[in-house]
């Protein structure tokens, strides 16, 4: 069973839908698909909690037994009762268990809690740029994985905690009422005490844990930031400054925890009281009828046990139930990341990206990046780039060059204006074809902590070892690749490169990221300071390399450093987000205007902000 389960359970390539934004919505969005199991676990409680609500009553009956004056007559009448209850304590109730727990800790814990993880990041990874630059991603991490745990776990506590209450409620008063209501009287006020209980307690509970969560959660960020900036940190000597950093927002979740724990003691300690009320009342009321002939004491013997099975269970639901509130508060926590609809998706009838040819045309693009004040990044600007063209972008930081490039690659929509390739407004097409036909070098290259064969066969995932060593051989990449070996031994390009490449230099993470695009031989370039990293040596070779890469495909290049675009087929000079001049490095210079001027500033340097 359990691996038929599994199968059922194991995550898809494409969850059905996304994630509800309601609290409930989305509970119920991760229950169904897998509510069989907790319709099993429904059941596998319920037997647990009948047979262990059906132990009381033996209890009463042997009492009962042993007040016979035959005793052997007594015993011998009774004995299939006997067999019957060492029957379901030696091995009913072990099965029971059993069952309960294969469908719980085998099935429903890892199943369950994989599949909701896998969709939650299905769905999160697919958000756009702009999502996670304005979060940490080690809180979002965070909550992508706390929430699963909560989701399932709330859930579990909810069945296990309604069955016990239920059972051991309903029985407990119906026992006791047939034999004198009076006997039932302490339960019932019991029951009413623990509803307002309950209702005072549970909401604080779940609010303090919301609380809690975030503030984990915001640890987490703190903490891993530190690390993914560790250089920095070192270089700036700042450890006390990140010491601080970390340390007040520990302090914040230290005041939280101590917050939740004061609540807890007190409601343990309220629960402690109640619980001592139904005991003592019980067996007050018990002893009280006993005396007066109205019950036997096999009625008190069953009586006083259901009790304290209440009293006993009763602090293990409030657990449940404390428990079920505090993981609804991580589930609002973690929704906050995983719950958020994607901002920018793919028209209903989007179509796949077509790139005959690879002509571009920026048709009067205004964008503010969505600012109040309405100050334009760009302005009106139009610009048609032919098939084959090789385009350099020049400005000075803040021109414009690179929000262009981003809302080529549908990194931001469009505010005013048009983006067409080919003919085909990018807006119409879907985002994955439409930067797979794109191949980007960028001046912060960010590799995968996998191998160096891993990272570059992400131009083209099925391409072969061959492959890679031509890509990496034409991006001069094979020889340091050769030389490299990792913590654990592994050389060459089996070599892990270390988070986001920290292991390699910045040039040769530089020509791994070249040897990616070299092998996904996109129809359109973008090379945004694509040698910037690099000694000028290793750039004179992979200039010479990219020239080669840059035969037969439109290119849009970007560099501060203006040698490195000046053998572009045509410059275009930005200003304030407006084309001011274009033309060929010769004719710029020959206008002496925006361009020559920035050329005799720079003086084989970079351009500066004014």
């Amino acid at each position: 069973m359990p691996s038929l389960s599994w199968a059922r359970l194991r995550p898809t390539a494409v969850p059905a839908s996304a994630p509800p934004t309601g609290l409930w919505a989305f509970y119920w969005h991760f229950i169904r698909q897998s509510r069989g199991l907790y319709a099993a676990l429904f059941v596998t409680g319920l037997g647990v909690a009948l047979i262990d609500t059906v132990i009381p009553l033996f209890i009463g009956r042997l009492v009962r037994l042993m007040e016979s004056a035959d005793r052997a007559a007594a015993v011998q009448g009774a004995l299939p009762m006997l067999l019957g209850m060492a029957a379901l304590v030696l091995l009913g109730r072990p099965l029971a268990l059993l069952a309960d727990s294969v469908v719980r800790n085998i099935i429903v814990v890892p199943g369950v809690t994989s599949l909701i993880r896998w969709q939650s990041h299905w769905h999160v990874v697919r958000q756009s740029w702009p999502f996670f630059q304005n979060d940490f991603a080690g809180r979002i991490a965070n909550r992508v994985m706390q929430t699963s745990n909560a989701v399932r776990e709330s859930v579990v506590s909810s069945i296990r905690g309604v069955w016990y209450i239920v059972a051991y409620g309903i029985t407990a008063l119906v026992l006791m009422a047939s034999s004198d209501w009076r006997l039932a009287l302490p339960t019932l006020l019991w029951f009413a005490g623990y509803v307002v209980f309950l209702r005072h307690f549970v909401p604080k509970v779940r609010d303090l844990s919301k609380t809690s969560s975030e503030l984990r959660s915001k640890v987490m960020g703190r903490v891993v930031d530190s690390y993914t900036n560790i250089l920095t940190v070192k270089l700036f000597a700042r450890a006390r400054d990140e010491d601080a950093y970390v340390r007040d927002v520990i302090d914040e979740h230290t005041g939280a925890i101590r917050a939740h724990m004061a609540l807890i003691t007190r409601f343990m300690t309220t629960l402690s009281v109640l619980n001592a009320l139904l005991l003592v009342g019980t067996g007050a009321i018990g002893v009280w009828l006993w005396a007066a002939g109205t019950i036997d004491a096999g009625t008190v013997a069953t009586a006083l046990p259901l009790a304290w099975t209440i009293a006993n269970v009763a602090g293990w639901v409030s657990w449940e139930v404390t428990s079920v509130f505090e993981n609804i508060g991580v589930v609002q926590e973690g929704m906050e990341t995983i719950a958020v609809p994607h901002t920018m998706v793919d028209a209903p009838d989007a179509r796949e990206l077509q790139v005959p040819e690879g002509g571009i045309r920026f048709e009067h693009l205004t964008y503010t990046y969505g600012r109040s004040d309405g100050k334009r990044v760009l302005d009106d600007f139009d610009l048609a780039i032919r098939p084959g063209e090789r385009v350099g972008l020049v400005g000075r930081s803040g021109a414009g060059k690179s929000t262009l490039v981003n809302l080529l690659l549908r990194f931001h929509e469009v505010e005013q204006g048009a983006i067409r390739i080919d003919g085909q407004d990018i807006r119409g097409v879907t985002q994955e074809s439409l930067r797979a036909a794109i191949g980007m070098v960028t001046q912060d290259t960010s590799l995968l902590h996998r191998s160096i064969a891993e990272n570059i066969r992400y131009g083209r995932p099925g391409a072969t070892l061959d492959d890679i060593v031509a890509a990496a051989k034409k991006a001069q990449a094979h020889e340091f690749i050769l030389g490299l070996q990792d913590w654990q031994g592994r050389t060459g390009y089996d070599a892990h490169v270390g988070e986001r490449g920290v292991k390699l230099s910045g040039g040769q993470r530089q020509r791994i990221s070249i040897a990616r695009v070299v092998l996904k031989d996109a129809p359109i370039l973008v090379l945004d300071e694509a040698t910037s990293a690099l000694d000028s040596e290793v750039e004179l070779a992979i200039q010479e390399q990219l020239l080669g890469l840059m035969e037969g495909k439109t290119v849009i290049a970007i560099a501060h450093r203006l040698s490195t675009i000046a053998r572009m087929d045509r410059l275009v000079v930005l200003e304030a987000g407006r084309i001011v001049e274009t033309g060929t490095h010769a004719e710029l210079l020959a206008l002496k205007g925006h361009y020559a001027a920035l050329w005799a500033h720079q003086s084989g340097g970079f351009l500066g902000e004014a």
